[in-house]
């Protein structure tokens, strides 16, 4: 089964040069929907779930899911990431039930809340590097607190983002602390802050510079050209999904994503892994709104998932080629964590600077 780790996928992008969306998922049709658009891009895949999709599906559930999906496409290069662990054990967990990568996020608290300072970012973080990595398993961290440049604050998504107005300091990434980061902890990737935010209402207008902070990342990767380099909260909120999901009865406000053309930007300059799941959500939702406004009298899911996936796989066929990634999963042969742990250990897989 072609199970992989985030580390040997992102070497290989970087290596090749492309960037690979990272999906989450909660459920049996959205994990459907990605692999059947990896396998007709034949694309290699991040999968990732948060700890609100883990509470959703449940972890044997959700692990079970993955082991059926990795089996169905087993051509495919899947990795299964965490996405925004808060803590140790949530990580570990993760890992019993066959994560081969971890997010571990310590530039909030435990709460999922509250700003933390960087000695306790890179001491929890460097934990969990150090478990994770005896057992082949990779790891990214986070520098910078996500949020909004426009606004001065973050946005809750599965319970998980800043709350209350920060600081622009603490919303744009130090290229200098970045560094640092990477050199105390050895993280595999590195989530940086740039004014990208959770969920739908990103931008009030189509970003620029002074929103979308683009020359923080390409300063860092000048400072670390090694270093895989990770955008979050890069749905780019299609404009035509929008009208979609308006015109079958939703109240969408007027919003701005992050362009594609930005997060190709970014792939140039380090971006190896870009999480997307508000656009997928609106996929979904906007062809199932499709299907019980024209069929009131429809009560069959399967009547409406089945259109529902079609929109999503549609969605990410079109990252998967935007992003470089189409055509990458035969080039890899994926090694096991065991073998990645070896890696580790021998010191082979340190951090690498200049």
């Amino acid at each position: 089964m072609a199970r992989i780790t985030l580390r040997q996928l992102l070497d290989h992008a970087a290596e090749y040069g492309y960037g690979v969306p990272a999906f989450n998922m909660n459920n049996m049709e959205q994990g459907l929907a990605i692999m059947e658009a990896a396998e007709e891009t034949k694309s290699p895949v991040i999968l990732q779930a948060s700890r609100g999709a883990r509470a959703y599906a449940n972890d044997v559930v959700l692990a079970k899911l993955i082991d059926a999906l990795v089996e169905i496409h087993p051509d495919i290069p899947v990795c299964m990431h965490l996405d925004h662990g808060n803590n140790e054990a949530t990580c570990v967990t993760a890992i019993q039930y066959g994560f081969t990568s971890v997010m571990m996020d310590g530039s909030l608290k435990e709460d999922g809340k509250t700003p933390a300072d960087y000695t306790y970012n890179s001491g929890i973080t460097k934990r969990v590097v150090d478990i994770a990595h005896w057992g082949g398993v990779s790891v990214e961290g986070e520098i910078g607190v996500l949020g909004s440049l426009e606004s001065g604050g973050g946005e809750q998504e599965d319970g998980h983002g800043v709350e209350g107005a920060i600081s622009h300091d603490q919303l744009l990434t130090d290229p200098e602390q970045a560094v640092e980061f990477v050199k105390d902890t050895h993280v595999d990737a590195l989530a940086v802050a740039m004014g990208t935010s959770h969920g739908a209402y990103k931008f009030s207008r189509k970003p620029d510079g002074a929103v979308l902070a683009m020359n923080v990342i390409e300063e860092i990767h000048r400072r670390l050209p090694n270093m895989h380099l990770v955008m979050h909260g890069s749905s780019s909120v299609p404009e035509d999904l929008q009208e979609i999901i308006n015109k079958y009865g939703g109240q969408m406000k007027p919003t701005w994503g992050v362009p594609v053309e930005e997060i190709q930007r970014g792939i140039k300059h380090g971006v190896r892994k870009i999480n997307i799941d508000t656009d997928n959500r609106m996929a979904l939702t906007g062809a199932i709104r499709k299907v019980l406004t024209e069929n009131p009298s429809e009560f069959d899911p399967r009547k409406y998932l089945t259109p529902a996936m079609a929109a999503m796989r549609k969605l990410c066929k079109e990252r998967f080629e935007q992003f470089g990634t189409a055509g990458n999963a035969q080039k890899i042969k994926p090694l096991p964590v065991a073998e990645m742990a070896k890696r580790y250990k021998s010191g082979s897989l340190d951090p690498k600077f200049g």
